[in-house]
């Protein structure tokens, strides 16, 4: 949970901000070229690291401490496969045809952060996981919509959650997202579900995480033994899309971006490579 005082950014800020989303989106981008059947989680895993300390990056999420007993985080990627949400620690699991597979990444470069999510298709998946993908991306683009200055964080929440539910899935109401740049974790909290015109005010200069995560059955989630995995309680498939976004007067400018992550996709699977894949709108 982010805890403290909610931190306007500096133009100059909001560089450094960019500057580690970048790293982030070259670090997914090398991990989405590996993804296939067969493909262990940890070597997603270490192909990230390698890019992010090659950067001269550190990777935000491996030894982070939530507290309670529960060991440090070991991966510097979350990945997340099927009914696991988010938190997943990365193994010699190998990745199987049908799969859909998150993976979180979060770095630090330079005192700033970055931190966003993508939610993968390990080869031919079925058309239910496909539309549970495709609408959690959706409504991480309605969510975004109304990061505009003036509005409330409620207003974020209420345009994910009636996407989502309005079309049948869960959303988790026991994570959310949250501000971010100085440090991994800032205010406010950015659920997935509200209230129109309830929250918090949003400001110019606020840098937000927005990232649904939405379940293809109920909302409900539970914990593993690890203290980390969250599982989806009925078992069924989870996605998780993510996006850091800089308020402002007027529509939201987006800071990370998955051009680089679909690229790689592209060329894994023999496209051209010319002209990344737009990101989706959402549906009227």
């Amino acid at each position: 949970m982010a805890i403290g005082r909610i931190q306007l950014k500096s133009d100059a800020d909001v560089a450094g901000i960019r500057k580690a989303a970048k790293v982030v989106e070259r670090a997914l981008a090398a991990a989405a070229a590996l993804i296939q059947p067969g493909v262990p989680t940890l070597r997603l895993d270490e192909a990230a690291e390698a890019v992010i300390r090659e950067a001269g990056g550190r990777p935000a999420f491996k030894g982070y401490q939530q507290g309670g007993g529960t060991p440090p985080f070991p991966g510097s990627l979350c990945i997340s496969v099927n009914d696991v949400v988010v938190h997943g620690i990365p193994s010699e699991m190998p990745l199987v045809e049908g799969d859909v597979v998150t993976l979180d990444c979060g770095v630090e470069l330079e005192g700033y952060f970055g931190d966003f999510a993508y939610t993968f298709a390990v080869g031919e998946i079925s058309a239910e996981a496909k539309a549970l993908l495709d609408a959690t991306r959706a409504s991480l683009y309605a969510g975004i919509e109304q990061a505009t200055a003036g509005n409330r964080v409620g207003d974020i929440g209420y345009a994910v959650q009636t996407y989502c539910e309005s079309r049948g899935y869960g959303v988790v109401r026991d994570l959310v997202g949250h501000g971010v740049g100085k440090r991994l974790h800032e205010p406010p909290n950015v659920p997935n579900l509200g209230r129109r015109g309830v929250g918090k005010k949003l400001q110019p200069g606020l840098t937000i995480c927005i990232e649904p995560m939405i379940n293809g059955g109920t909302g409900d989630v539970t914990v593993d033994a690890d203290g980390w995995t969250v599982r989806t309680a009925d078992g069924a498939l989870s996605a998780h899309f993510e996006h850091m976004v800089l308020v402002q007067r007027g529509a939201a400018e987006v800071l990370s971006s998955y051009d680089l992550i679909e690229a790689a996709l592209a060329t894994a699977r023999g496209e051209s490579t010319a002209a990344p894949a737009a990101a989706v709108a959402p549906e009227s």
